[in-house]
């Protein structure tokens, strides 16, 4: 058995950075940008008012008359030049006119007809933001970067209308074995329902993958080779289940008959030690084990960061966090262990049960616990790390 950190670096080692294509816009939500782009335009590209108010000329100063000489609003300009003693009503985002050196807040002005007069409780603030202070023509978006809401909407206001994002990796995930239907069927009485499938369906997408669901493969190599002949054009292979060394686990045998050349088997950690891994062709192929939270965990672990890679992004093990015990814990053996735990007002607490069948306890937990090899006993009070899920 090999540890996390190398299982890992192994991992990495078998997949590389997808191609760039270029997609609009609208579209780029949540894709990573592959490549540095650069504004079109400067923001703001002009002098602008940051209140309602009137641009004004000059020092001014509390009691002063002015005469209003127009009016500006965004997207509507006042074409001529404001001089001393006179005023032109601004709004928000509205270009500063010529000769204005200020706007004075419309809560300090009283206006009759025509003039203004400045009140006794005039701010001292210019109001005005100055041309280019958001970015400049030019400035760098800088690649890598996974595309939040916030850069989709910067790279709207530097005028770029598609972005170079990379591919969403194919992600091919087969569950197997005869014990497994598919949810809204009618189960045998020997039967259980498919759901490690869903779940990492589930995650894949929210990291980014394109992710296809294969039929459930049978416990025949006929089946499981129809499956993997299934998985064709995906980038990556994962298999659920059968990955262990009883009668039934039949994955390992036949992807190494049809030419996978592995990379490793087996995983000193706890949930998830039957883990392979290799390339079969120009495919990656994981074979995950079949117990749902051992899959899941595995996932959180490995998978996702490999979609990391894939997508262009830096090769590194899920952050880790620290957080103060709330309870006491015994010794860990000899492999890591990825505890369920719930952390809450700075504290972690471990799951009772580390059953890793408990689907309930997976989805009531939001961290996983992480004991170190011979790690413990540990009281409460002490330091842990933990990955946030």
């Amino acid at each position: 058995m090999i540890s996390v950190t190398e299982a890992l670096e192994r991992l990495f080692a078998l997949v590389q950075p997808l191609a760039a294509e270029t997609v609009p816009l609208a579209e780029c939500g949540g894709r990573v940008l592959a490549e540095t782009v650069h504004a079109q335009r400067t923001q703001p590209p002009f002098a602008a008012s940051a209140m309602d108010g009137y641009a004004v000329a000059g020092d001014v100063a509390s009691g002063d008359v002015l005469t209003v000489i127009g009016e500006a609003a965004a997207g509507h300009a006042f074409d001529g030049v404001v001089g001393r003693g006179q005023a032109v009503r601004i709004f928000t985002g509205a270009p500063i006119p010529n000769g204005a050196t200020r706007v004075v807040i419309q809560e300090d002005v009283e206006r009759s007809g025509d003039t203004i007069t400045l009140q006794d409780n005039l701010d001292s603030g210019g109001h005005i933001r100055p041309a280019g202070g958001d970015f400049a023509a030019g400035d760098p978006m800088v690649a890598p970067v996974r595309l939040g809401p916030a850069h989709v909407a910067l790279a709207a206001a530097m005028n770029i209308p598609a972005l170079p994002v990379r591919r969403r990796p194919v992600v091919a995930i087969m569950a197997t074995g005869d014990e497994l239907c598919m949810p809204g069927e009618d189960p045998a009485a020997d039967q259980i329902i498919a759901s490690n499938n869903f779940g990492l369906k589930a995650m894949l997408e929210a990291r980014g993958a394109e992710v296809r669901m294969l039929p459930i493969a049978r416990d025949t190599e006929d089946a499981l080779r129809f499956g993997f002949q299934l998985a064709k054009g995906a980038d990556m292979i994962v298999t659920i289940g059968g990955a262990s060394v009883g009668d039934h686990d039949l994955v390992g045998p036949v992807a190494s008959d049809m030419g996978m050349d592995t990379s490793f088997y087996k995983i000193a950690m706890r949930p998830g030690k039957p883990l392979m891994a290799g390339k079969l062709g120009d495919q990656v192929m994981v074979g995950l084990p079949g117990n749902p939270v051992s899959a899941l965990v595995c996932g959180q672990l490995f998978l996702c960061p490999m979609v990391d890679v894939m997508l262009g992004l830096s090769a590194a093990p899920p952050a880790r966090r620290t957080a103060v015990l709330a309870a006491d814990l015994g010794t860990n053996g000899p492999r890591e262990h990825y505890m369920r735990a719930v952390v809450a007002d700075g504290q972690i607490t471990a799951a009772g049960s580390q059953d890793s069948s408990l689907l309930t306890v997976l989805a009531g937990a939001n961290a996983l616990l992480i004991r170190p090899v011979g790690d413990g006993p540990r009281a409460a009070g002490e330091t842990v790390e933990y990955i946030a899920i």
